[in-house]
C-alpha cells in the first residue's frame, strides 16, 4: 500500500456522536530502529515483540460541532486534565488530517490511562499513539462501514507511525516488522506488518520482565537521539547491520535457536547504545545499575545455562527476556539478585501478546 491508499473516498455515514475505546500494548524491539527521515520514515527496518500487560487504554467520545475551522479536543490522563500533552496531540492531528478529513467536524474528549505506573520508565508513546489511532480509525469505520479489515489495521499502523514511529508496531501481531526490507514480503516504511515467516512456539509465549532501573526523565529524548544519526560516523554500517540481522533472525525464529537469539538480541541492544555514545554530541542513557544487571545476567547464564538475555530501549531500564519454561527460575534470580538494582526494587512482569483489542463500552 502507498500513502494514497490511505486517502479516503466519500464517507457513507455521518454519525452525530458516539464513543469508542481501544487498548493497545507497548512493544520491545529485538532489531532496533534508530535514525529516521521526515516524516517518521525509519532509516533501517526493525522487528519487535508485542507486549501483553503494558498497555494504554484510550476512549474517544465525539460529537459533531457547528464550526469546522479547527481541531477541538479535551484531553484527560488517568482522569485528570492534561494540558501539557495537548501540543503533541495537536501536531498529530495536523499530520493525519488529510487521511481523516472528518477530524475538524467533531469535538473529541480523549481519556487515556496506562496499565503501568506513570513515569515508570516504560515509554508510553508507542501504546498511547497506537490506541488513539485505533480510536480514530474506529470512528472512520463508522463513517465508512465497508472498509476492509486489512485496510483498517494497515491505516491504523500508518497513522500511529505519524505520532510515534514505534507505535506502528503496536497494532497487531505478536511479532511485528516495520521498514522496507527486500527479503520480507509486504514490508513497508509506512506501517508495520505481522512477521510473515514461521516462528517457533517457544517465542510465542516468551516472557519479558522490565527492570525499572531509572524512572525519571531521560537526559536526551529519543527524538533528539534519532536526529543525531544524521552525519553519525557509523550510521551507514549500523543501518546495514539491522538489515543483515533481520535476515539472520529468520532461521533463528523458525528453529527456536535460543543461543543465536541471545547473541543477536544482546548485540542489537548494545549497538543501539553504542550509537548514542559515539554521536556528536555524545550521551549515555545507561546507568551504573544497568551495567551491574547486564554483568549479573551474563554470570547467571554462564553458571546455570538458563537461556535468559537482556535487551534495552533508549533508556536505562533492562528488559529481561526468557522462555516461559524458565520463568520460575528466572523470577527467583530477579528477586534474589537483580531487584536491588531497580529503583525502589520495582520491576514489571510481562509476556508476548497478540496486539491491540477493542473494548466494548
Amino acid at each position: 500500500m502507498t500513502e494514497n491508499d490511505f486517502l479516503p473516498s466519500s464517507y457513507q455515514n455521518s454519525p452525530e456522536k458516539g464513543k469508542v475505546t481501544w487498548k493497545a500494548p507497548s512493544n520491545i524491539a529485538l532489531v532496533k530502529y534508530w535514525g529516521k527521515r521526515p516524516v517518521q520514515i525509519p532509516a533501517n527496518p526493525s522487528i519487535s515483540f508485542t507486549l501483553d500487560s503494558c498497555a494504554t487504554t484510550t476512549s474517544v467520545s465525539f460529537e459533531r460541532k457547528e464550526k469546522k475551522d479547527n481541531f477541538s479536543f479535551d484531553l484527560f490522563f488517568e482522569g485528570k486534565s492534561k494540558d501539557d500533552f495537548k501540543p503533541k496531540i495537536q501536531t498529530f492531528l495536523e499530520r493525519i488530517e488529510k487521511y481523516l478529513p472528518f477530524l475538524k467536524e467533531y469535538h473529541f474528549i480523549i481519556q487515556t490511562s496506562n496499565s503501568f505506573p506513570h513515569s515508570s520508565g516504560i515509554a508510553s508513546s508507542a501504546s498511547g499513539m497506537a490506541a488513539l489511532s485505533l480510536c480514530f480509525m474506529d470512528i472512520e469505520k463508522q463513517l465508512f462501514p465497508s472498509m476492509e479489515e486489512n485496510v483498517f489495521h494497515a491505516k491504523a499502523s500508518y497513522l500511529a507511525r505519524l505520532g510515534s514511529g514505534s507505535a506502528c508496531r503496536s497494532i497487531k501481531g505478536s511479532l511485528v516488522q516495520w521498514g522496507n526490507h527486500a527479503n520480507i514480503p509486504d514490508s513497508s516504511d509506512l506501517y508495520g506488518v505481522e512477521y510473515p515467516f514461521g516462528v517457533n512456539p517457544v517465542f510465542k509465549s516468551y516472557c519479558d520482565t522490565i527492570l525499572l532501573v531509572h524512572k525519571g526523565q531521560k537526559q536526551v529524548s529519543s527524538t533528539v537521539g534519532h536526529q543525531l544519526m544524521h552525519g553519525h560516523p557509523y550510521a551507514q554500517n549500523r543501518f546495514q547491520q539491522a538489515f543483515d540481522n533481520l535476515d539472520k533472525l529468520k532461521p533463528i525464529l523458525a528453529s527456536g535457536d535460543l543461543e543465536e537469539f541471545i547473541k543477536l538480541v544482546e548485540s542489537e541492544a548494545l549497538t543501539l547504545h553504542a550509537m548514542m555514545m559515539t554521536s556528536m554530541p555524545y550521551f549515555m542513557l545507561m546507568k551504573p545499575d544497568t551495567l551491574q544487571i547486564i554483568n549479573k545476567i551474563w554470570a547467571y547464564r554462564e553458571a546455570t545455562k538458563t537461556p535468559v538475555c537482556f535487551t534495552l530501549d533508549a533508556g536505562a531500564n533492562v528488559h529481561l527476556l526468557y522462555p516461559e519454561d524458565a520463568k520460575e527460575k528466572v523470577l527467583e534470580f530477579i528477586k534474589d539478585t537483580l531487584a536491588e538494582h531497580c529503583e525502589n526494587g520495582q520491576y514489571i512482569h510481562d509476556k508476548v501478546g497478540e496486539g491491540a483489542i477493542k473494548i466494548n463500552t
